[in-house]
């Protein structure tokens, strides 16, 4: 009787494993599927010449990723490798392997989100080189301290505070994070060769393509249910909160960007993506209508703050990454411990106070973080084409190929 309880038990164990694995794994190729909305959103924003370039650095960024977080940036995050025996590796169904593959798509973002702020005017092989040292030790260390206690941080803010940062699904860990990284780069990189005329005047890029632009943003809000429901990473905890509160600030910033935005396509679908980056960090926290206030707020901090940054500060982030990852990441951290409290209709378990050290934390190793990495390269092989190949385009320049055969992308 004793064996075949145990037996039983076995057998329940193992399914349960294998579901577990199946349910992470399903993430991961939501969220790998949202790389190549990373990619069309690129490709949309950017002039003709540098259409290509979009496709092809995306691609390149998520495989140097791969290597450099399997080999280094994992076990500085949670300390584990994978460099056991197969057989080992294979145990309940191979599940750790597959978290590595789901986690992986989350830190191979931040050159993703990095890519759309120095589009048209960054060097190939350096922008390679960045993602390296970013994926295996930036990124992590903060993941470390967020998701796997490190560094006794978390400790201390529930000892000081009475709760622990909490960021479900990478508010601030991975689009904070990523985002400020972006600033940084646009910043050391500088404006595109004749963006800004000396008496102030702003030459207008407008975006190549408008259903890419557009086929980039639903593939990522696609992929974004994905990337928050499986944040619960086995299947026992997931949770339809964190699905219907998506959704939620998703309508909030397409609303808000809509409408404040006046019509313009570029708010219109960033506005979304606006309101699923802030409500990463507490959507398995917060009320629905908590979630719409989000994410309206996160689509008015885009539209306010890529107009400010683009028009008055000439900070020429091609694609908004720092309004759209940094400071609305940045938001939805904070928001995390205003709308997921019990007083606004949240579950708990959230401290204001804790949320904005941790997101302070966050932004910081993030910025000297990129100013390492990017300096440094800067001053050994520089960042950015020259003036002829940029004129010339990315695409010419570096692949020696056009997006369109036949035709000058340059005119």
């Amino acid at each position: 009787m004793v064996r075949g309880f145990s037996r039983h038990g076995d057998k329940v164990e193992a399914l349960k494993s294998a579901n577990d694995t199946l349910f992470i794994l399903l993430g991961a190729i939501m969220v790998l599927a949202m790389h190549a909305g990373f990619a069309f959103l690129e490709l949309g924003t950017v002039r003709a010449k540098n259409q290509v370039n979009a496709l092809v650095k995306i691609l390149a960024d998520f495989a140097v990723s791969t290597v450099a977080y399997f080999i280094v940036g994992y076990w500085i995050a949670y300390g584990a490798n994978f460099f056991g025996p197969a057989e080992t590796l294979a145990a309940k169904s191979g599940y750790e392997l597959v978290k590595f593959f789901f986690l992986l798509t989350f830190a191979a973002a931040i050159p993703a989100i990095v890519s759309g702020g120095i589009a048209e005017r960054a060097k190939f092989g350096p922008q390679l080189v960045a993602t390296l040292f970013l994926v295996a030790l930036v990124y992590p260390l903060f993941e470390r301290i967020a998701w796997n206690g490190g560094f006794g941080i978390q400790a201390w803010l529930k000892a000081s505070f009475g709760e622990e940062f909490h960021d479900f699904a990478g508010s601030v860990v991975v689009h904070a994070v990523g985002g400020w990284i972006g600033l940084i780069a646009v910043l050391l990189l500088g404006p595109r060769t004749g963006r800004y005329g000396k008496q102030g005047q702003i030459a207008a890029h407008p975006p190549s393509s408008i259903p890419f632009l557009a086929l980039g943003a639903w593939v990522l809000a696609v992929g974004w249910f994905g990337f928050n429901v499986m944040s619960a990473q086995t299947i026992d905890k997931i949770s339809g909160l964190v699905a219907v509160n998506s959704l939620m600030a998703m309508v909030g910033g397409t609303l808000v960007a809509l409408l404040i935005g006046r019509n313009d396509p570029g708010f219109a679908y960033n506005g979304p993506l606006a309101g699923l980056v802030a409500v990463c960090a507490g959507s398995d926290v917060m009320h629905p209508l908590g979630a719409l206030a989000v994410g309206g707020i996160a689509g008015a901090i885009f539209v306010y703050m890529f107009t400010l940054t683009q028009n008055k500060w000439k900070i020429d982030d091609v694609l908004g990454v720092w309004p759209l990852h940094g400071l609305c990441g940045a938001w939805g951290g904070i928001a995390a411990g205003i709308f997921g409290s019990k007083a606004l209709g949240g579950i708990g378990g959230v401290a204001l106070a804790s949320q904005l050290v941790g997101t302070l934390i966050g932004i910081v190793i993030a910025v000297f973080g990129a100013a390492i990495v990017y300096g440094s390269i800067r001053n050994f092989a520089g960042l950015r084409l020259d003036a002829e190949e940029e004129y010339n385009g990315a695409d010419l320049t570096i692949h020696k190929i056009s997006a369109t055969p036949g035709l000058d992308p340059r005119a």
